[in-house]
């Protein structure tokens, strides 16, 4: 585990939000950090190398999916994650507990583990703490997450405590199992709405985590403001020399809203699928493409970035191509919206070396106009 460090650069004197270094067996993360989301060992719509040029330090792959296509065994073979997806950057994966969440009618929970049919041909299966390490082993990413139970946002306090209670054996068992000493366990923190149930899970994860730790449950449904008041519960709690990733987060105003409450890690899968139905990020707010009022506009989508797409392209161009059906058009707001988060997460660690987060945080929040029907 010595490959792995995390280092706090700067913390803002107005809001106490951070900077920080996170050294892994495959490169350095500065925080507060985006990642892609590359489910299926691939960021849909993007190549490794356009991912690259988005100056994402780190992407996704989910251990569900990749359990059931293409198989461990098979990954391995091909060198590890790695080297079968071209990726030479650090790779974090997911346990797959949210994705067994999602699959509601399709699974069955109790202490052991959990038995779910595959979404792609209903065949069944089963997943265990132990089971989830082993496969996460075999992949081979620089991160992995243990194996939790995710809650729906409204669920009463009986059903979150007693989720609560497996994760935390199901965390210990993860330990226990993990066998890489390049690879970096990072436990979670649930206890849905209740905010001592969070604290209790918190303090259990402290326990286990080595360098670094994940709260998973939030987003799942809530009022933003119900996820805010959980993560405020929690701050207060938070050890310095651990970096904090906040799973399954990825609109602009949500990130800058985090990172004011002491977050350092997102993901999510919104900005690539956001951008597969015509839909981009801009500095003021995001847009829908298809729309008629943009069949001659001949700005860049975003003036203010740098992307390839937003260099060389206009938004007639980008509307064009969706009224077309082409697939370029995915790949151009794909790799735009990647971009921009990634940028933002730039522009905010700027603010923090300048100690005016606040500042910053209340400028980008009265600008960026958040309309979800340019989804």
């Amino acid at each position: 585990m010595s490959e792995f460090r995390y280092e706090v650069l700067k913390v803002c004197s107005q809001t106490g939000a951070r900077v920080g270094k996170l050294t892994t067996p495959h490169g350095e993360i500065v925080t507060p950090v985006f990642m892609p989301v590359g489910t299926n060992a691939t960021v849909k719509a993007l190549t490794p190398r356009d991912v690259r040029e988005t100056s994402a330090s780190i992407v996704l792959s989910n251990t569900l999916h990749l359990y059931l296509r293409p198989g461990e065994d098979l990954v391995r073979k091909a060198g590890g994650l790695h080297a079968f997806m071209g990726w030479d950057r650090p790779i974090l994966t997911d346990s797959g507990g949210f994705q067994v969440f999602s699959l509601s009618d399709l699974r069955k929970i109790d202490d052991d583990g959990v038995t779910f049919r595959s979404y792609i041909d209903g065949s069944k299966h089963y997943m265990s703490p132990e089971k989830a390490i082993e496969i996460q082993n075999k992949l081979g990413a620089d991160i992995i997450m243990a194996f939790d139970e995710c809650t729906e946002g409204h669920a009463d306090y009986r059903t979150a405590q007693r989720a609560l209670r497996r994760t935390q054996l199901w965390l210990e068992r993860c330990v226990k199992a993990h066998g890489r000493d390049d690879q970096m366990l990072f436990p979670i923190v649930q206890g849905n709405m209740y905010p001592d149930l969070r604290v209790q899970s918190l303090h259990h994860v402290l326990e286990h985590a080595k360098c670094g730790f994940s709260i998973g449950g939030l987003s799942v449904g809530e009022p933003k403001s119900v996820m805010y008041e959980m993560l405020d519960v929690l701050r207060e709690h938070y050890p310095t020399h651990h970096p904090r990733y906040l799973m399954g987060v990825g609109s602009p105003d949500c990130l800058v809203e985090r990172v004011l409450r002491g977050i350092d890690m997102f993901d999510c899968v919104l900005p690539t699928r956001m951008a597969r139905n015509g839909a981009a990020f801009t500095s003021t707010g995001n847009l829908q493409l298809r729309n008629a009022r943009f069949a001659e506009d001949f700005l860049p989508l975003d003036p203010q970035c740098d992307c390839y797409c937003c260099r060389n392209f206009s938004r007639a161009y980008l509307r064009h191509l969706f009224k077309s059906d082409e697939i370029l058009g995915g790949m151009l707001l794909s790799m735009h919206n990647i971009r921009f988060l990634i940028r933002l997460t730039e522009r905010m660690r700027d603010a923090i070396y300048r100690d005016r987060y606040g500042d910053f945080a209340k400028e980008f929040l009265q600008s960026y106009q958040w309309d979800r029907r340019g989804e």
